[in-house]
């Protein structure tokens, strides 16, 4: 008689916004992945939207490899610099790679249940996005203030979710899985060290992307946002891009504390705040390896706990 087959532990996957930090998500997807969790609902915002947009659209190994090939000046061609004063970019290049990467898809076609998380700070409420094109939802989602330029939805001038809620647990309260687990990008506690043998990408290729971005990053401060003359006699090391990494993480951090307070996943994977700057884009293989030390650690800490069996 042939053996049973084992019933994999379904998941609803709550993907926090943080910047930079964002990449943590990759590696906490194929931790999950790769030790037989099925993931069926992903909600997210800014960072967290992206990589699960594209997860749910069965793309992120595409995604992946796209991001490994880009070089400096690749970057550069999809950073589209504005003098409109509403943001230093307009975020139409990078999402047009994205559509020509993956292709256009509607959010109520893909495998897995999908929304994303943004911002009407007009109406000051947050607008979850659970049909439609995916690319409208996840640009809306991602656009920071000052860095991308608010978007057009339906009407409504959109930006980043994580201005109210870093941490969207809500759309997944309905979701009919065993876990719900929720990643933090703004968690106390010290970097780990991380193993080797737990780098999940080639680091050569992951350096090339890098490098585009902290390339790009320098020479905006440098060329666009000088220091002032009396900041430079001071010494002071801030600018206006540090300024804007540090006021969002500071928002972002307080209230995810009281969204976590509020609602009650079974499991909270955290990603230290210290990782790295909100904009600090340079460190993706570094927060990839995080992602997949973090989530080993954690659940294999509450599968310990709970005996193996999900706490629902």
């Amino acid at each position: 008689m042939a053996a049973k087959k084992k019933k994999k532990t379904t998941v609803s996957l709550v993907l926090g916004s943080g910047g930079a930090r964002g990449y943590a998500h990759i590696g906490i997807i194929q931790w999950l992945i790769e030790n037989g969790f099925d993931i069926r609902s992903i909600a997210g915002c800014s960072m967290g939207a992206l990589i699960g947009g594209i997860y749910a659209a069965g793309e992120l190994d595409a995604y992946a490899h796209w991001a490994r090939a880009l070089e400096r000046k690749d970057v550069l061609m999809l950073l589209d610099f504005t003098f409109g004063g509403r943001g230093f970019f307009k975020g139409e290049k990078v999402i047009g790679a994205l559509k020509k990467l993956i292709g256009e898809r509607n959010i109520e076609d893909l495998p897995i249940s999908f929304t994303a998380v943004a911002t009407d700070i007009q109406a000051e409420k947050e607008v979850w996005l659970s049909k439609g094109p995916l690319f409208d939802a996840i640009r809306a989602s991602i656009a920071i203030p000052t860095f991308f330029t608010p978007f057009n939805y339906q009407g409504k001038i959109l930006f980043d979710g994580g201005l109210l809620n870093p941490i969207p647990i809500a759309p997944t309260l309905r979701d009919i899985t065993d876990l719900t687990i929720a990643v933090n990008l703004s968690a106390k506690g010290e970097m780990p060290v991380l193993e080797k043998e737990e780098n999940l990408e080639p680091p050569n290729a992951w350096e090339r992307y890098r490098g585009g971005i902290v390339g790009f990053m320098e020479e905006l401060q440098q060329k666009w946002l000088p220091r002032g003359d009396e900041e430079e006699e001071k010494g002071e090391e801030i600018g206006l891009l540090d300024i804007l990494s540090q006021s969002m993480d500071t928002m972002q951090n307080a209230i995810a504390r009281f969204k976590l307070a509020t609602y009650s996943p079974e499991v909270i994977i955290p990603i230290p705040k210290c990782a790295c700057t909100f904009l600090d884009f340079h460190r993706a293989d570094e927060m990839i390896r995080l992602g997949y030390h973090q989530a080993g650690v954690t659940m294999e800490s509450f599968l310990a706990e709970s005996g193996g069996k999900p706490k629902k």
